[in-house]
């Protein structure tokens, strides 16, 4: 059973790049909109606590995570924005603190947890390390919407590993809540780390379709952060192509993407 510590170590350092981006924002400033239609940079903020609060559920209380799954089959097209809006309509500073506590009590959950316990979702159930890799991702692509809107270029890690691993992980997904059927063959998929020094390979060597290029394009087109036409992926095969189009790495329905940009766009 692999060891969820390193997950959870780059979960923490990737919330405190975030936690470093909002702490020091006027009051005035959480109320900016950002790339995600109707959401401003609060809702982006109350997001996170809000879904790190049933991951926590999840993690220390099964049965009442039941509960909110209930909830969110009721309304599976509202469910998350709702969840962002009640959250967003707290004082920035009462929310930022709401964020540090959840994500705190979560990490303690997850370090916690029994060797090879999984625990429910709203898809298939997850280990520890899954958990905080899903939690990760998130807390990623909802800090690029956020560093967008103030205008800040981050500096991409090695953490993007997780999320690319990720990406690769959920093809089949993607086909799925598009209602397609998912290849039946694997894919390769070669990424160029940030360092530009490593690739991260996933898939046979010898698989006939492929998928290539900066890991960091691959994170923002699997998280739904930029269009496949502003982003230097290249797809080898139909199947592999076609993936590019619907690749999504966060639970729900199909997510409505970005439009492209136009500027340099491929």
């Amino acid at each position: 059973m692999s060891d969820p510590s390193p997950v959870i170590d780059d979960l923490r350092e990737e919330s405190e790049e975030l936690d470093r981006l909002v702490a020091g924002l006027e009051p005035e400033r959480w109320a900016l909109p950002t790339p995600a239609a109707g959401w401003t940079v609060a809702h982006q903020i109350g997001h996170l606590a809000w879904t790190d609060h049933r991951a926590w559920t999840a993690v220390t209380d099964p049965d009442g995570f039941r509960a909110l799954v209930e909830q969110a089959l009721a309304s599976p097209y509202s469910y998350v924005d709702d969840g962002a809006e009640e959250y967003a309509r707290a004082e920035p500073a009462a929310l930022l603190a709401r964020w540090r506590e959840g994500r705190a009590a979560l990490e303690k959950a997850l370090r916690e947890a029994p060797d090879g316990a999984r625990f429910p979702w709203f898809g298939p159930p997850m280990s520890a390390a899954s958990v905080a890799t899903a939690r990760l991702m998130e807390t990623w692509a909802h800090a690029q919407d956020v560093a967008d809107t103030l205008g800040v270029s981050r500096t991409p890690t090695a953490r993007l590993r997780h999320i690319a691993w990720l990406g690769v992980r959920t093809r089949d997904f993607a086909h799925g809540v598009h209602g397609l059927t998912p290849p039946a063959d694997p894919f390769r998929v070669e990424l160029i780390a940030p360092d530009g020094g490593e690739v991260w390979a996933y898939g046979p060597e010898d698989a006939p379709q492929r998928v290539t290029g900066p890991a960091l394009d691959f994170c923002l087109l699997v998280t739904q952060r930029a269009h496949r036409a502003d982003l230097a992926l290249t797809a080898d095969g139909p199947d592999a192509d076609r993936w590019l189009d619907i690749a999504q790495a966060f639970a729900g329905p199909p997510g409505g993407g970005r439009e492209p940009k136009g500027e340099g766009a491929r």
